[in-house]
């Protein structure tokens, strides 16, 4: 009799899980660096990750819209946060909401959770409808200059998906060329080489403007930024488009969703719900 209750119970579960899972209104890749350590000039580094509100905010707002998130880093492992992101100054002052957005990420990035670059494109991308990038300055260490990446940007772009950016994710985009490392080793090199067939060369843009990097690098104690990623987009080929300093801006041309800084959480989220609500 117990074993025969434990069926119908595990059935049943079972059953509900199912039901969930056809319940949800798709899935949204949502990538991130495999890194910590952000190279700066005459070989010194600093420490890194994702910026916790440019992650957790928009995740939150998708997973609420009925969305479910896959998390996929180039090496499979788990994601960090950037410490310095762990503020109430970015979640609007309000420290409660700043724990639960970190309970929502923390539950999403669990080790069992990620999923590495390899194997999300080897097991085929037609089951995504959109990728998300949040910021931190972690995705100018693999991700920018990463061929794989681009293999993955190319998939979305060639068949329209939505394809969101904030703050620094937008250098992602930047993987999307012939040679994305060699682009990158020009710029670090001031050679300004171009960058061959980026796809999204001409679109309009937005991502974490000079003014914004000048002051975050005068907290490096007088260490320098290998390049500023506003003026990289810029030689690329992006139509740049930036508010005053710390305002709430997201650019939208295409399937392309970028925003400029921490503070566009919120709106990069809406637009990203709004582009994806539009090709239900």
């Amino acid at each position: 009799m117990k074993n025969t209750l434990r069926k119908i119970v595990t059935i049943a579960l079972l059953a509900v899980s199912a039901t969930s899972v056809a319940a949800t209104k798709g899935e949204v890749l949502v990538l991130l660096s495999s890194e910590t350590e952000l190279p700066l000039q005459n070989g010194k580094t600093f420490p890194s990750g994702y910026y916790l509100n440019e992650f957790g905010v928009p995740a939150d707002a998708l997973i609420r819209a009925g969305y479910h998130l896959t998390i996929v880093t180039p090496k499979g492992n788990q994601p960090q946060p950037d410490k310095r992101s762990i503020k109430p100054v970015y979640f609007g002052g309000n420290v409660k909401e700043m724990d639960r957005i970190q309970k929502v990420v923390n539950g999403i990035t669990q080790p069992g959770n990620i999923k590495s670059l390899k194997s999300v494109i080897s097991n085929g991308l037609d089951r995504y409808d959109a990728i998300f990038i949040p910021g931190g300055h972690a995705p100018l260490i693999d991700l920018s200059n990463n061929p794989e990446v681009g293999t993955l940007l190319r998939y979305f772009h060639k068949n329209s998906k939505p394809t969101a950016a904030i703050c620094h994710g937008p250098i992602t985009l930047l993987a999307a060329q012939d040679d994305p490392k060699g682009y990158e080793n020009g710029l670090v090199s001031k050679q300004n080489i171009g960058a061959d067939n980026w796809i999204y060369n001409g679109y309009k843009m937005t991502i974490f403007a000079d003014d914004e990097e000048k002051a975050f690098e005068s907290s490096l104690n007088g260490d320098k930024l290998r390049y500023y990623p506003a003026k990289a987009m810029e030689l690329a080929g992006g139509s740049m488009i930036f508010s005053p300093a710390w305002q709430p801006n997201v650019v939208v041309d295409r399937e392309l969703i970028t925003g400029q800084n921490p503070y566009s959480d919120h709106l990069i989220a809406s637009e990203l719900l709004k582009a994806l609500n539009t090709r239900k």
